[in-house]
């Protein structure tokens, strides 16, 4: 079979990934076509086809994945997400694959197309490939999130890591509207807390809703009287000079990671700060417990009428509301 050097181009760029029509185009007859899936190549979705045998890496499904949603179509939601860097979703089946109205929504083995009225953002090029803007993605893999933890999970990380900024994923939420509203609104409101994992979130959530404690400070910006940074507190509590720190491996990169996080409490406690250790298995199934000893130590802090040198600076100015300080 000869291919023009044009063509043989387009196979090239395409890292042999053309729809059918491509290749009637090139110059392959109906028949070479059916010869050569039965011999040589293989279809992947309906209407595009491997110039191979072998199994198609991620980018090389990504790209028929596009090649079957068509020339208006881009990845979109977890895939997207995926692919600007967020940890919490993956390059899995289904690929997801949006395409503006009047297309139509349609799935087909491992690729899952939806329609959508909205078109207004600012697609990234890589390539070959189309990918949603990074906040939409984010948003729509949260909508997308099988349970309202994963949700979390994933805004969360968005913020946190700075993949996005939580203005935009704002803009995104309202956007949406009503869709998954609720659930999106409220994984925003911890990513904006200051909280950097699932644990963080809910041990703010959990202080947030005392009557004793003042508000909280999500991972402030901690210095010493001399001006030297000090370790980031998971909550803290400003009044009394108080930490509260989530110790866990899972949460933490890796072993050094999680030493790390706990031994360098110790440059808190140097600094007369009152450190609370806490648990994501705590957090999970003791509450209250966990809430009654935070607020013990903060009172028995505040009676002792001494308060350590340090000055924290809330992160992007946020606080964590709170019920009602009292006591």
């Amino acid at each position: 079979m000869e291919m023009s050097s044009r063509s043989r181009a387009l196979v090239e760029a395409q890292q042999g990934i053309l729809t059918r029509q491509q290749l009637l185009d090139a110059g392959v007859t109906k028949a070479e076509l059916r010869s050569r899936l039965g011999a040589s190549w293989r279809v992947l979705l309906p209407g595009v086809v491997m110039l191979d045998r072998g199994l198609p890496n991620t980018e090389q499904r990504l790209l028929a994945a596009l090649l079957f949603g068509g020339p208006s179509s881009w990845l979109a939601g977890p895939t997207a997400a995926a692919l600007h860097g967020l940890t919490s979703c993956c390059v899995a089946n289904p690929i997801h694959v949006r395409v503006p109205v009047p297309r139509r929504s349609r799935s087909s083995g491992w690729v899952s197309v939806k329609n959508t009225t909205l078109v207004d953002e600012r697609l990234v090029d890589r390539g070959l490939l189309r990918i949603s803007c990074v906040a939409r993605a984010v948003v729509d893999a949260a909508a997308a999130a099988p349970t309202e933890d994963d949700a979390r999970s994933i805004m969360i990380e968005a913020a946190q890591q700075r993949i996005a900024r939580v203005e935009d994923l704002k803009h995104w939420v309202h956007i949406r509207g009503t869709q998954n509203g609720a659930r999106l609104r409220r994984a925003l409101a911890e990513a904006a807390s200051g909280a950097w994992s699932l644990p963080e979130a809910d041990l703010l959530h959990l202080l947030s809703s005392s009557r004793v404690l003042p508000p909280i400070m999500g991972n402030p910006e901690l210095k010493d009287a001399a001006g030297s940074r000090l370790t980031t507190p998971d909550a803290w509590i400003d009044d009394v000079a108080m930490a509260v720190m989530v110790h866990s491996r899972r949460f933490h990169g890796g072993e050094l990671d999680w030493e790390n996080t706990v031994e360098t409490d110790t440059d808190l406690a140097a600094c007369r700060v009152v450190v609370v250790g806490v648990t994501p298995r705590s957090i999970s199934r003791e509450p209250a417990r966990v809430l009654a000893r935070v607020e013990h130590a903060y009172l028995t802090a505040r009676s002792s009428g001494c308060r350590a040198n340090v000055t924290a600076t809330p992160r992007a100015g946020l606080w964590v509301p709170h019920a009602a300080a009292g006591g």
